[in-house]
């Protein structure tokens, strides 16, 4: 009962047993749970920072920013966001000039985009960079979501967005030369495409984020293979053998 109620003392929890017969007194309670290393209601019953995004996980956003240097030595910024309940890289752009104006109007686009899709954010989370302006924050409070600031110098704090940035690092952008703007973009697009359709997620059981059911293996088809940037993502499915 403690476990399942943090916030339950040890009265409460003698009142709840008194309820199923059972004759004990808060200080008996109070001994158990200190034998067994169960810390006080006031302690239990604070959040931790993993049951807060599990809570609040279908109404999450996460974002951050990372850097691609082109091989002209031109640095890029990539800005995205990441929905929490299904892992799924929602939004993605990238300048050379992140300032207030050009994030603010990202912002707006996610904002309508989720619009269309249904879901309703409420909490926003990112780190302190300078580069989130109160113009980018404003947005999403003005559509009545909360903007939640992670500490310093703890990227694990934002564990969802760091996981994009590392696969997306380790299965393209480390791999590939970027000569251009328009190019990142267009590699950005597909690796986001492959990691929200294709791509396995431990978190989703193994199954694709945008997936909506289990596969079904049907009579008179074969394995095909889908190639994009050149081979660096492979994707499988089934599909009709020709006749």
């Amino acid at each position: 009962m403690a476990q399942e109620n943090p916030r339950w003392g040890y009265f409460r929890i003698r009142g709840e047993l008194l309820k199923l017969d059972y004759m004990v007194s808060a200080t008996a309670v109070r001994s158990v749970l200190r034998r067994s290393h169960v810390p006080p209601a006031g302690r239990r019953s604070q959040m931790s920072w993993r049951q807060f995004l599990s809570a609040h996980a279908e109404s999450l956003m996460a974002t951050d920013f990372f850097t691609v240097d082109t091989v002209f030595f031109k640095r890029l910024y990539v800005l995205f966001f990441v929905h929490l309940a299904t892992g799924r890289v929602v939004a993605a752009a990238c300048t050379a000039e992140p300032n207030s104006a050009w994030v603010t109007q990202q912002a707006r686009n996610l904002s309508w985009e989720l619009s269309d899709e249904g879901i309703n954010v409420r909490v926003v989370v990112h780190d302190r960079d300078r580069k989130f302006a109160r113009s980018f924050d404003a947005v999403f409070e003005g559509e009545g979501a909360r903007v939640i600031l992670t500490p310093l110098m703890a990227p694990r704090a934002n564990a969802h967005a760091e996981r994009w940035v590392g696969s997306a690092r380790r299965e393209c952008l480390d791999r590939m030369l970027i000569v251009s703007q328009r190019h990142l973009e267009a590699v950005l697009g597909k690796c986001s495409a492959h990691y929200n359709d294709e791509r396995p997620h431990r978190s989703c059981c193994l199954r694709p984020a945008a997936a909506r059911s289990e596969p079904i293996r049907r009579p008179g088809t074969t394995i095909r293979r889908r190639a994009r940037l050149g081979g660096l993502l492979n994707e499988y499915s089934r599909a009709p053998i020709a006749a």
